[in-house]
């Protein structure tokens, strides 16, 4: 299995601590967050990683390197000064040839209490092209962008105006499945 991590925005709401450090090497529990985001991902069954970086990325690549300190594979899809947002990051690393026909996608900053395999297997029972993770939030722990019902993602909207009006209850969880 191959997760796409999303580790190459600025991290503005993390400053001051990423004017200099990435956000994916702030420390937690003694070790950079990167450290236990891969320890997790290769306990999930995932075996390739992609990391698409941009702000600081050559300290995640240096940190991380080609993965082996965690049992995987570690490949690099760099944006350089021209970040490109999730779709354009991952067309990126499509363009680069680094991504298989279906993939997982990760943010940087995410650690999910979910199992992997499980959401897999419901991306291929499904049959469509993608799959969201979705968490019943009501703007608690962050602004709500989701309508689900009937185990559909029908509106995924960061911008909505009034989250209540357009009946987003849900926020997108930090793991999707995409079909390249």
């Amino acid at each position: 299995m191959q997760c796409a991590i999303l580790a190459g925005g600025l991290a503005t709401r993390m400053r001051p601590l990423t004017e200099t450090v990435p956000k994916a090497l702030l420390e937690v529990a003694g070790q950079p967050f990167a450290h236990w985001q891969l320890r997790w991902l290769a306990s999930q069954g995932v075996t390739d990683v992609v990391y698409c970086v941009a702000y600081l990325g050559d300290q995640v690549r240096a940190y991380v390197g080609d993965g082996t300190a965690w049992g995987l594979r570690v490949r690099y899809a760099d944006e350089g000064e021209a970040l490109r947002g999730t779709a354009g990051a991952l067309a990126h690393a499509g363009a680069l040839g680094l991504l298989d026909e279906s993939f997982l996608v990760l943010y940087g900053d995410s650690y999910l209490d979910v199992p992997i395999a499980d959401v897999w297997a419901t991306y291929l029972a499904a049959g469509m092209p993608m799959l969201m993770t979705v968490f019943r939030n009501d703007g608690a722990f962050d602004r709500s962008n989701v309508r689900y019902r009937y185990g559909v993602v029908e509106l995924y909207d960061k911008n909505a105006r009034d989250t209540a009006a357009e009946r987003l209850h849900y926020i997108d969880y930090g793991l999707s499945v995409l079909t390249r």
